[in-house]
C-alpha cells in the first residue's frame, strides 16, 4: 500500500484543528479489516470536530469522518474478503479512531457492515449516520405503535441531514408530516421532500408551553430539544411518540410528567453510535427496502476530498441543508491488490 492522503484533527492550543496530511498503513489504528474509502461524508459532528468549535475527538490527533464506504482491501475476519463493497458508521470511527477522511481505513469487523445489495457506496454515503439514525428513530417509534393512520408527525431540525432523510421516509411508508423550520426560506425545499405542512418555528410561543396543549401529533422526530421538545410533549395525541435525536436547541428538558402519564406519551431516546448486530444490518437493509430514501438526489451534494475543509464552516453556522457526500477515492477500481 502507497502512502495515502488523509484529512487529520490535531489539538492545536486546546482545540482541534484539521489539516490534509500524508499518512502510510503503519499509522493506522488496529483492526480486522483494511478498506479502500470510496466515499464519506459530513455530519454537524464532524464538522464541530473539524473546526474546534465542540468538544468532540476524544483522541488526538485522529483521522475525522464518522461515515465511510468502499471496499475491502484485506481481512483478518473471515466474514469478510478482499473487494467486498462495505460500510461503517459511529462507535469511535471519526472521534477516537481513525474515520472516513482518508483513502484507507482500518477498523474492527465488528463496525463493519456489508453494502445491501442494490445500494452503491455512493448512496450509502448520501445516507450514512444521518439516515441511519432516522430509519432508528422510525423503526423505534414503530415499535410503540406508531402507523400512518395514527395521526400527522412533526419532525424539527427539519433541512438538517436527519430531518431531511425523515421526512422522506416517512411520506414513502404513508405518514402525513408536517415540518419544523427557522428557514422559512426552505419551504419548497421541504414540499418537495414531502412535508404537507410547513410549521415556522418562529410562529410557535416557547415562552409560554401549558402541561397540555391541544392534542396534535401522533409522532415526532426532534433534533432540536430544549424548549421546542417541551412544546411537542405537550402537544402529543394519546398513545403518541417521540424520538428525541439531537440537541440543536439546548440540553435542558423544561416539561412536567402531565403527558406522560395523562396521554401515555412515550419519549425514546435515540443513541445511534452504540447499535451492534443483527439490529445494525437489519437497520441497513430497511434503507435498502421499505425506508429507501426515495429523493437523495434532491437532499444531497457532493464535493471532492479537497474541497472537504470549505464545507464545515456551512454546517456549523447552519448555513447547509441535507447531506454533503465527500468523494474520496470514488469506485474507480473497486479493490486493489497488494
Amino acid at each position: 500500500m502507497q502512502p495515502f492522503k488523509a484529512y487529520r484533527i490535531d489539538e492545536v492550543d486546546g482545540k482541534g484543528r484539521g489539516a490534509f496530511i500524508v499518512m502510510d498503513e503503519a499509522q493506522l489504528d488496529p483492526g480486522e479489516v483494511t478498506i479502500r474509502v470510496a466515499y464519506s461524508s459530513v455530519n454537524y459532528k464532524d464538522a464541530l470536530a473539524a473546526t474546534g468549535a465542540g468538544r468532540i475527538v476524544r483522541r488526538y490527533p485522529c483521522v475525522g469522518g464518522v461515515d465511510l464506504s468502499g471496499y475491502v482491501e484485506k481481512s483478518a475476519d473471515p466474514r469478510f474478503s478482499p473487494g467486498d463493497a462495505v460500510l461503517a458508521t459511529s462507535f469511535d470511527i471519526g472521534v477516537a479512531h481513525h474515520g472516513g477522511y482518508a483513502e484507507y481505513a482500518r477498523l474492527p469487523a465488528g463496525w463493519v457492515v456489508p453494502l445491501p445489495k442494490g445500494m452503491s457506496p455512493l448512496e450509502a454515503m448520501a445516507i450514512g449516520t444521518a439516515g441511519f439514525t432516522a430509519a432508528l428513530a422510525i423503526a423505534r417509534m414503530e415499535l410503540n405503535g406508531l402507523r400512518p393512520d395514527a395521526g400527522p408527525v412533526i419532525v424539527t431540525g427539519a433541512t438538517g441531514g436527519v430531518g431531511s432523510l425523515s421526512i422522506d421516509m416517512l411520506t414513502k411508508l404513508g405518514y402525513q408530516v408536517t415540518a419544523i423550520t427557522g428557514k422559512e426560506s426552505e419551504t419548497d425545499y421541504l414540499k418537495r421532500l414531502g412535508a404537507t405542512e410547513i410549521l415556522p418555528r418562529s410562529s410557535l410561543d416557547l415562552a409560554n408551553i401549558r402541561p397540555l396543549g391541544k392534542a396534535i401529533w401522533a409522532g415526532a422526530v426532534d433534533n432540536v430539544g430544549g424548549q421546542l421538545l417541551a412544546w411537542l410533549a405537550s402537544t402529543m395525541k394519546n398513545g403518541g411518540t417521540i424520538a428525541s435525536i439531537g440537541l440543536a436547541g439546548g440540553a435542558s428538558l423544561n416539561t412536567t410528567v402531565m403527558p406522560f402519564i395523562l396521554r401515555g406519551v412515550s419519549l425514546l431516546g435515540i443513541d445511534s453510535v452504540n447499535v451492534g448486530e443483527p439490529l445494525r444490518s437489519q437497520l441497513w437493509q430497511r434503507l435498502a427496502g421499505d425506508l429507501r430514501p426515495s429523493r437523495l438526489s434532491e437532499i444531497t451534494r457532493r464535493v471532492a476530498f479537497a474541497d472537504l475543509p470549505g464545507v464545515f464552516d456551512d454546517l456549523v453556522q447552519a448555513r447547509s441543508r441535507g447531506r454533503i457526500v465527500v468523494e474520496i477515492a470514488g469506485e474507480r477500481n473497486g479493490a486493489s491488490s497488494n
